[in-house]
């Protein structure tokens, strides 16, 4: 007899989760409040992004859920792009920071160096003047979120057998079973995929971990004129005092001083701006980041137009006309650790914040092959000291 799983959650983490589950013949059934998809999965910039990681088990973890999503991208005809990454240099200590980078790297990732030529051969959209140089990495995939995240269920449907039930929002869990409302649903082991809302099932558990939560402002511009293409995705210098992997060049402290020193308020934002071009030629750029356990639902135009004149600086945009702004909220670990996974009681397995944070979709699906096939070790609430 098979054995069978309810996944909690059919955001991507929720997905990775079922799809891991079913590719090793788990009866996989998932579970979700909402009649679609509508939280953070949604609400990113949809990029695949390996850079934004450290080397070693994060990066692994990255490249395999690329893999992953080039399958089934290809398989569901849905606009990607590998176009990579560009992080260009304004500033000579930023030159510097990505010229250590592509050094320390030189071995381990696919990036390289491009002077100032290069570097507007290759993005036509950066500003040339004080362009010093910029590093590309080729390993950085597009989505549009709103067209992928909404093509997997189908497919995994198709080709695990993953039933997906809508509008069930689970209301109670404990070993073996779960309910929404009074129905109840049972299954040999349960994954909790939920995002921060797994505070409604186990609420003395996500009180005591060191969890928040972060919101993030983004901005979609509208279609480019026909030709305008952007290339890679974009990041200007703020990105590399954002992004943990940048540590391994010996001049990002400084850099990081300098960049307090200059751009403090948008630092004390969690601002830091990156530009990517989807297929109907629109741009998504952004983002801030504010960390609270609860977070106001406001839109702030001064915060919007803050990335914007950042985003200036470093690249020309024919029309920066917005089409589109929007508020995303995801759990962040506050401790440095990589993500939270916990088991709440027998069976019953919370999985959350792949990457600490703000990279489910570059993580998920190789986090959840590791969960799945035992490689990754699942601590308990005891051990956490949580309960």
């Amino acid at each position: 007899m098979k054995e069978t799983a309810i996944v909690v959650g059919a955001g991507i983490l929720g997905m990775a989760v079922a799809r891991a589950l079913a590719a090793r013949g788990t009866r996989v059934t998932v579970l979700e409040r909402y009649e679609r998809q509508v939280g953070a999965s949604i609400r990113n910039f949809g990029m695949v992004w390996p850079i934004g990681v450290t080397n070693g088990v994060a990066y692994e973890r990255a490249l395999r859920s690329r893999a992953i999503w080039l399958d089934y991208l290809q398989a569901a005809g849905v606009w990607h792009d590998a176009c990579g990454s560009l992080h260009v240099a304004h500033a000579d200590d930023e030159w510097e920071v990505l010229q250590q980078y592509a050094e320390a790297n030189r071995t381990i990732r696919p990036c390289r160096i491009l002077d100032r030529d290069a570097a507007l051969t290759l993005s036509p959209g950066l500003v040339a003047h004080g362009l010093r140089g910029a590093l590309f990495n080729a390993d950085e995939l597009l989505v549009d979120p709103r067209e992928a995240i909404p093509r997997l269920p189908a497919l995994l449907a198709e080709r695990h057998g993953v039933e997906f039930r809508w509008r069930t929002p689970v209301t109670q869990v404990a070993p073996h079973a779960a309910w929404s409302g009074k129905t109840k649903y049972e299954a040999d082991r349960i994954y909790i995929c939920s995002g921060p809302e797994f505070e409604q099932l186990y609420p003395e558990i996500f009180a005591a971990a060191p969890l928040t939560r972060c919101k993030l402002q983004m901005l979609r511009l509208v279609a480019q004129p026909a030709g305008f293409k952007l290339g890679p995705a974009l990041c200007g210098g703020l990105s590399l005092a954002h992004y943990a992997g940048f540590a391994a060049a010996a001049n990002v402290e400084p850099l990081r001083a300098r960049l307090r020193a200059e751009y403090g308020d948008l630092l004390d934002l969690g601002i830091h701006v990156m530009a990517a071009q989807n297929g109907h030629g629109e741009i998504t750029t952004g983002d801030s980041h504010v960390y609270a356990h609860t977070q106001d639902p406001f839109n702030e135009e001064a915060i919007n137009a803050k990335m914007l004149d950042y985003l200036v600086r470093f690249a020309h945009i024919p029309d920066l006309r917005i089409a589109q702004r929007w508020i995303g909220i995801y759990p962040k670990l506050t401790d440095g650790s990589g993500e939270f996974v916990v088991e709440a009681e027998p069976g019953v397995t919370i999985v959350n914040a792949p990457g600490g944070g703000g990279l489910g979709m570059t993580l998920s699906f190789g986090l959840a092959e590791e969960l799945i096939s035992g490689a990754h070790r699942v601590r308990s609430a005891a051990q956490l000291r949580i309960l």
